[in-house]
Protein backbone atom coordinates (compact mmCIF):
# COMPACT_ATOMS: atom_id res chain seq x y z
CA UNK A 1 0.00 0.00 0.00
CA UNK A 2 2.78 2.71 0.83
CA UNK A 3 4.67 1.91 -2.44
CA UNK A 4 1.47 2.16 -4.15
CA UNK A 5 0.80 5.51 -2.60
CA UNK A 6 4.34 6.59 -3.27
CA UNK A 7 3.68 6.42 -6.80
CA UNK A 8 1.00 7.67 -7.10
CA UNK A 9 2.53 10.87 -5.42
CA UNK A 10 5.72 10.73 -7.82
CA UNK A 11 3.78 10.57 -10.67
CA UNK A 12 1.67 13.96 -9.29
CA UNK A 13 5.05 15.58 -8.75
CA UNK A 14 6.27 14.84 -12.34
CA UNK A 15 2.42 16.56 -13.30
CA UNK A 16 3.68 19.78 -11.04
CA UNK A 17 6.43 20.13 -12.39
CA UNK A 18 5.87 20.11 -15.68
CA UNK A 19 5.82 23.87 -16.92
CA UNK A 20 3.96 23.37 -19.77
CA UNK A 21 1.10 23.16 -17.65
CA UNK A 22 -1.12 25.94 -16.80
CA UNK A 23 -0.21 27.40 -12.83
CA UNK A 24 -3.71 27.34 -11.43
CA UNK A 25 -3.42 23.74 -12.53
CA UNK A 26 -0.04 23.15 -11.19
CA UNK A 27 -1.52 24.23 -7.90
CA UNK A 28 -4.31 22.26 -8.07
CA UNK A 29 -1.86 19.14 -7.93
CA UNK A 30 0.21 20.51 -5.40
CA UNK A 31 -2.75 20.77 -3.31
CA UNK A 32 -3.51 17.18 -3.99
CA UNK A 33 0.10 16.10 -2.93
CA UNK A 34 -0.66 18.16 0.25
CA UNK A 35 -3.67 16.29 0.98
CA UNK A 36 -2.82 12.82 0.54
CA UNK A 37 0.54 13.46 2.66
CA UNK A 38 -2.01 14.49 5.46
CA UNK A 39 -2.72 11.91 8.18
CA UNK A 40 -6.44 11.52 7.06
CA UNK A 41 -8.32 8.28 6.73
CA UNK A 42 -6.78 7.13 3.41
CA UNK A 43 -10.41 6.76 2.06
CA UNK A 44 -11.04 10.11 2.69
CA UNK A 45 -7.85 11.60 0.91
CA UNK A 46 -8.34 9.13 -2.39
CA UNK A 47 -11.65 10.55 -2.67
CA UNK A 48 -10.83 14.56 -2.30
CA UNK A 49 -8.00 13.61 -4.68
CA UNK A 50 -9.65 11.54 -7.15
CA UNK A 51 -12.69 14.64 -7.12
CA UNK A 52 -10.11 17.41 -7.34
CA UNK A 53 -7.65 15.09 -10.74
CA UNK A 54 -12.31 14.75 -12.09
CA UNK A 55 -12.27 19.06 -12.00
CA UNK A 56 -8.91 19.09 -13.30
CA UNK A 57 -9.08 16.31 -16.15
CA UNK A 58 -12.12 18.45 -17.71
CA UNK A 59 -10.22 21.30 -17.76
CA UNK A 60 -9.75 22.96 -21.14
CA UNK A 61 -5.91 24.01 -20.98
CA UNK A 62 -4.63 20.93 -20.32
CA UNK A 63 -3.17 19.16 -23.19
CA UNK A 64 -3.97 15.57 -24.24
CA UNK A 65 -0.91 14.18 -23.06
CA UNK A 66 -0.98 15.77 -19.79
CA UNK A 67 -5.08 14.91 -19.47
CA UNK A 68 -3.88 11.01 -20.29
CA UNK A 69 -1.00 11.32 -17.42
CA UNK A 70 -4.32 12.63 -14.93
CA UNK A 71 -6.17 9.88 -16.13
CA UNK A 72 -3.85 7.03 -15.36
CA UNK A 73 -3.19 9.09 -11.98
CA UNK A 74 -6.91 8.74 -10.97
CA UNK A 75 -6.70 4.76 -12.35
CA UNK A 76 -3.94 4.08 -9.54
CA UNK A 77 -6.19 6.17 -7.06
CA UNK A 78 -9.08 3.97 -7.47
CA UNK A 79 -7.06 0.65 -7.20
CA UNK A 80 -6.26 1.93 -3.71
CA UNK A 81 -10.06 2.43 -2.93
CA UNK A 82 -10.73 -1.05 -3.68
Amino acid sequence: MKEKTQEILDALHEVANDNTIPKNIREKINNIVASLNHADELSLKVDRALHELEEISEDSNLQAYTRTQVWNIVSMLESLHN
